[in-house]
């Protein structure tokens, strides 16, 4: 109901790539779609700052991250829920 009051936000899938920061963790995000003209499968990544308030986060743990009001200069992103602990 608070995501109706607050408008549409951002949700994205991704994994941590990087756990080293103090209450922040590297997400990256991987979409794929289809080329306009060559019409070949083309795979981008995108990596984003989350925060991560308990530091619960891990190396190559499956995370959904939401957006967010800013928090620093880069970090924008809140963590949402672990879908899946790493190995």
């Amino acid at each position: 109901m608070a995501n109706e009051e607050r408008g549409r936000r951002k949700v994205r899938n991704g994994v941590v790539v990087s756990d080293k920061m103090d209450k922040t963790a590297t997400v990256e995000v991987t979409r794929t779609y289809q080329h306009t003209s060559f019409k070949r499968v083309v795979r981008r990544r995108k990596k984003y700052l989350v925060h991560d308030a308990e530091n619960i986060l891990n190396t190559g743990d499956r995370v959904r991250i939401i957006e967010t009001r800013p928090l620093s200069r880069r970090k924008c992103w809140r963590l949402l829920d672990v879908m899946e602990r790493a190995q």
